[in-house]
């Protein structure tokens, strides 16, 4: 099965972009995901292909049409009617690495991208849409949030990174940041890769490795840090274990 990208879009020259090369671009060429553009402008119906109008109420900036984007988004569901429908807001759920695995063990996804002041919310309601961010900052479109979010997907499908367990010890995938790398040369600017990664001891790398990456954690994103350390609180029955033993 291959994983198919449907893309909702006023900009579809923007794709693949960045996706047409390095592994996502090889994936492409090789058939292991698919990617559709349609663009949303083809579905208005009157002369001028009307897709926004003035937000009802007053303001500034325009609205996307819910008439329009319901009309893109059911002919991508004729396409492709087993895949979530994803838009790009900043008011929506940030992305996650667990949910970038949900969605790349599927279909594929259809990827909503907005422009100007946004959505009509009515589309919210009548169709099943699924809003989702990138970042707690504003871009001038969905576009480049929906090529992060496919660059995500993309990687993680069977055969695209090589080896199976190429991601499985990098940032999010096991709730921590991921642990500091070094390479030759073994001494630059006076600076020598630490003497543990030099050992051969593959039992003490792995624990300098996971002592880092929490260390790191717990410094720089405290809130991954309060997850992490809650999961690990607890036991296989799920009884809490005595914190005290640790501190």
């Amino acid at each position: 099965m291959t994983f198919a990208a449907t893309i909702l879009t006023l900009y579809p020259e923007m794709f693949p972009g960045p996706l047409g090369h390095s592994i996502a671009g090889r994936a492409l060429d090789e058939g292991k995901w698919a990617l559709e553009t349609l663009q949303i402008r083809d579905f208005a119906t009157d002369k001028h292909h009307t897709v926004d109008d003035t937000p009802a109420g007053g303001g500034a900036g325009m609205v996307m049409k819910a008439d329009v984007l319901a009309a893109a988004i059911d002919a991508a569901l004729e396409r492709q009617p087993d895949a979530p429908v994803l838009a790009m807001s900043p008011r929506g759920a940030p992305l996650t690495q667990q949910r970038v695995r949900e969605l790349s063990a599927g279909p594929g996804v259809t990827i909503l991208c907005g422009r100007f002041e946004g959505f009509d919310e009515r589309i919210f309601e009548a169709r099943p849409v699924e809003e989702v961010s990138v970042g707690d900052y504003i871009l001038s479109g969905g576009e480049i949030g929906a090529l992060a979010l496919l660059d995500a997907c993309i990687r993680l499908l069977p055969g695209v990174m090589g080896a199976a367990s190429s991601g499985d010890e990098e940032s999010f995938e096991q709730g921590l940041l991921e642990y500091p790398h070094y390479t030759r040369p073994q001494e630059w600017e006076g600076r020598t890769i630490p003497e543990v990664l030099r050992s051969g001891d593959h039992a003490k790398i792995a624990s300098w490795r996971k002592r880092q990456a929490e260390a790191i954690t717990r410094s720089r994103r405290p809130d991954l840090w309060e997850r992490y350390s809650s999961a690990s609180d607890q036991s296989p029955s799920g009884a809490q274990r005595d914190k005290a033993k640790d501190e």
